[in-house]
């Protein structure tokens, strides 16, 4: 009974570190992107914040995609072309709406699936005065910052997986279509062969009668 009520109280103690910092501002989206089209947002950031862009294409033709940033004042300061994948971060310099765009106008057929992460302010420390505290941690926060690490690196490979997934599906899908229609095809190849031998080797067997002509005398 007694050490009961110290390991109850540890614990409420815990996840209270856990939850008592505040997250990140951001956006995670997975969306269709068509041929020849172009997908822009917009997130107003405060001068000085951090923001960060990763992003990846899951589906769709050669699986790449462009992208750029662009700041308040209209200065392209992030662009690449044809990417399967990237990660972009940044200090806002000025405060205001900054604008990042997906194109696939260079596409004129095949359409993609995007997804993207965009955060924006630094991750506070999930304890306070962490970074100027002169004195060791303690057990229990030594505990805390561990498990709050592990909890970031299952959260990235969750997101990692569950992307990996998506595109090998996306992949398996597309490969099943082909191999169907590739067998719908072979098939019809096959009946007409079969019909055509048929034909040839009734033709073959198909008594010919000599046509008489009658004379009249």
């Amino acid at each position: 009974m007694g050490s009961a009520a110290p390991r109850s109280a540890s614990t409420l103690l815990l996840l209270l570190l856990l939850h008592q910092f505040e997250q990140p501002r951001g956006a995670e989206l997975t969306f269709e992107l068509p041929d020849n089209a172009k997908q822009c947002f917009h997130e107003e950031v405060e001068q000085g914040v951090k923001f960060s862009l990763d992003y990846q294409v899951i589906t769709g033709g050669h699986y790449d995609v462009d992208c750029y940033v662009e700041d308040p004042q209209g200065n392209i300061i992030y662009r690449e072309t044809k990417k399967q994948y990237d990660s972009f971060t940044h200090r806002a310099e000025v405060k205001g709406v900054y604008q990042f765009c997906f194109s696939n106008e260079f596409s004129t057929f095949s359409h993609k699936t995007v997804y993207f992460d965009f955060q924006v302010g630094d991750e506070p420390p999930i304890l306070p005065d962490m970074g100027n505290r002169v004195t060791a941690l303690t057990q229990m926060e030594s505990a805390c910052v561990t498990i709050h690490e592990a909890l970031k690196t299952v959260i990235d490979s969750q997101t990692h997986y569950r992307l990996r997934e998506a595109q090998d599906r996306a992949r398996a899908e597309d490969l099943n279509s082909r191999v169907s229609y590739w067998s719908v095809g072979e098939t019809i190849v096959l009946f007409v062969v079969s019909f055509g031998q048929v034909l040839l080797l009734k033709s073959f067997f198909t008594e010919k009668r000599p046509m008489s002509r009658a004379v009249h005398s």
